[in-house]
């Protein structure tokens, strides 16, 4: 999930839902994917980097995001 984001420069933090912990955006997260930009508290699926940075960010389905059937 995206906690903050700033456009103009790129930075930004998502929680990882598997332990709630903050991770920094990497610098080219955005780049490939369907985003321009993200908002707060909107859902993303990510990979990590090297450095322990999101990136690759992609939609997530509620499958794939472990959303329980109401």
């Amino acid at each position: 999930m995206i906690k903050s984001y700033d456009p103009a420069t790129g930075d930004g933090v998502v929680v990882s839902e598997a332990d709630l912990a903050d991770v920094d955006l990497a610098d080219n997260a955005l780049e490939g994917s369907v985003f321009r930009m993200v908002r707060q508290g909107q859902r993303v699926q990510f990979d990590l980097d090297e450095a322990g940075r999101a990136t690759r960010l992609r939609l997530g389905s509620e499958v794939d995001m472990g959303t329980p059937r109401l």
